[in-house]
């Protein structure tokens, strides 16, 4: 699934020229993908002007100038190609299956965006702009872990007495709204925190933050801001809409390094794997406590 430094880095690469372009016509090469288009979807795009291209968690939000805003989700393998338009000077062909080109913009600046989606676990939804903040996608998402919300405080507050083990708290988008395995894993590394302990021992009796979870939040933002500035980790289906790859993997200090000697210098300790909520888990026990 891809990440929110993957769908940061999608929208990153449609907005050149998407936003500000009038969609000429949108073409619906099957009906639903993950689920049903909204109801006369292509007729509702053709003729509006895109007015930007934002991002919640991992939703790419198209504004358009009705004050419709399509919400947009890459699934496992969802990828947006772009053609007739300079995409940047290191371009790699994408697949180009038609069997799997499930949604084609035209659009004024002159390119033409294809959603291609081999497993449709996608999706394409609609809704009013004043009423985003409670649709059902997005009403339950927490602080943006690249925004001024996130603080050691407003993780303290949602830590204290809990119990769950600190991997499964970060990843609960009800506190913090696109972090996902990867980031998580490579952010508790650098830290220096363990996947295992309970998320409520980084906070104290009082309901202050621990100096370790201080600590931790400034990590967090480095870890996403770095992968956002790489272009993702290209892990499986991710790709760039320019086709370009993104090299953030090459940075992981444990994330599916197991087996490996842990970066730390003078640190000899093998990286392990271990499941949580059925989710690999990669940590060096020595330097992670």
């Amino acid at each position: 699934m891809p990440e929110l430094p993957e769908v940061e880095t999608v929208r990153r690469g449609l907005a050149p020229v998407m936003e500000g372009a009038t969609i000429l016509a949108a073409e619906l090469r099957r009906p639903d993908l993950r689920f049903p288009f909204p109801e006369r979807f292509a007729e509702r795009l053709a003729g509006r002007r895109i007015a930007s291209l934002g991002r919640r968690a991992k939703y790419l939000l198209a504004d358009l100038d009705d004050g419709e805003v399509v919400i947009m989700h890459l699934g496992m393998s969802g990828s947006f190609r772009i053609e007739g338009a300079v995409v940047g000077d290191f371009h790699h062909e994408r697949s180009r299956a038609a069997a799997h080109d499930h949604v084609v913009f035209r659009l004024s600046s002159g390119a033409t965006v294809t959603y291609n989606d081999p497993r449709r676990f996608g999706f394409m939804l609609m809704a009013a702009r004043p009423a985003l903040a409670e649709h059902p996608l997005i009403a339950h998402l927490g602080v943006e872990p690249t925004g001024n919300d996130l603080s050691a405080e407003h993780l303290a507050s949602a830590f204290r007495g809990k119990s769950a083990p600190l991997k499964a708290a970060l990843l609960d988008q009800s506190i913090i709204a696109g972090l996902g395995n990867i980031y998580v894993c490579e952010a508790l590394f650098r830290a220096g925190l363990s996947p295992e302990r309970a998320a409520g021992t980084l906070v104290t009796k009082a309901g202050r933050p621990t100096a370790r979870l201080e600590r931790l939040v400034p990590v967090i933002r480095q870890v996403i801001a770095e992968a956002i500035e790489a272009g993702g980790s290209s892990l499986r289906d991710h790709a760039q809409p320019s086709g370009e790859l993104g090299y953030f993997q090459h940075s992981f200090h444990v994330y599916d390094r197991e087996g490996e000697a842990c970066v730390t210098p003078g640190c000899r300790t093998i990286v392990r794997r271990i499941v949580q909520s059925n989710r690999s888990t990669f940590l060096c026990p020595t330097c992670q406590r």
